[in-house]
C-alpha cells in the first residue's frame, strides 16, 4: 500500500517481513496547464519540458556522481534514466529513474531526486505535478509525493533517499528554487542532503 507523502515526512524502505528494497524507481509526472480562452473555450497547453535528475552524494555532501538528461547511466551503472520526455504527454510517470540500491557504492550516502523546468516555465504552468518511489522487482508503489506547488519557481528537490543505520529512508523535500538542469541548484542540492 503507498504511502502519500506530506513535505518533510520521512518513511522506511524496509520491505514488510523484513529485508529492504533493492531495486527501486522515482517515477516524475506532470502535465501543462490548460488555460480557457475566448468565449470559455479551453486553449491548447504550452509543452513543458521538466527533467528528473539523481544527484548522487557521498557523506561530505561532495558529489561523486549525477544521472540526467545528458548522462542516463551512472558511472558504474547502478542508477539508469528511462529517458527525456520534452512534452510531459502520457499517462503515468513521464520520466523515470531507476536505482540498484544493493549495487551502490559504500561511499554513496544520499540519492537527491530534482525536477527542473529546462523550458524555463514556471511551475505555476505545471498541473498534476508528482514524484512516486515504486518497489521495481514488484511494480507495488511504495510512496507518492504531490508535486503541485504553483509558483514561479523553475526548479524543485522532490525527494532524498538516504542511508540510515543498516537500511535506506525516503523523504520527501518539496524545496523550491530556479535553474534549468540540476547543476543550477548544486548548493541547494548540499544543504538538503
Amino acid at each position: 500500500m503507498s504511502v502519500n507523502l506530506s513535505k518533510g515526512q520521512r518513511i522506511s524502505l524496509e520491505k514488510k517481513g523484513g529485508g529492504g528494497l533493492t531495486k527501486v524507481r522515482m517515477g516524475l509526472g506532470w502535465d501543462a496547464v490548460t488555460k480557457k480562452g475566448l468565449f470559455g473555450r479551453r486553449k491548447a497547453a504550452k509543452d513543458i519540458d521538466l527533467d528528473a535528475s539523481c544527484v548522487v552524494l557521498d557523506e561530505a555532501r561532495n558529489e561523486l556522481d549525477a544521472v540526467w538528461f545528458k548522462k542516463l547511466r551512472s558511472s558504474d551503472g547502478s542508477i539508469q534514466h528511462t529517458g527525456d520526455n520534452l512534452t510531459g504527454e502520457g499517462e503515468g510517470d513521464d520520466e523515470s529513474i531507476i536505482v540498484e540500491l544493493d549495487k551502490l557504492s559504500d561511499r554513496v550516502q544520499t540519492l537527491v531526486f530534482t525536477v527542473t523546468s529546462y523550458s524555463a516555465q514556471g511551475f505555476s504552468e505545471v498541473a498534476n505535478a508528482s514524484c512516486r518511489l515504486v518497489d521495481e522487482r514488484t511494480g507495488d508503489e511504495v510512496a507518492r509525493f504531490d508535486l503541485s506547488a504553483t509558483g514561479p519557481h523553475t526548479a524543485m528537490i522532490m525527494a532524498t533517499v538516504f542511508r540510515q543505520g543498516g537500511g535506506w529512508q525516503m523523504a520527501a523535500i518539496g524545496e523550491t528554487g530556479q535553474g534549468k538542469t540540476y547543476k543550477d541548484m548544486t548548493e541547494m542540492i548540499r544543504n538538503v542532503a
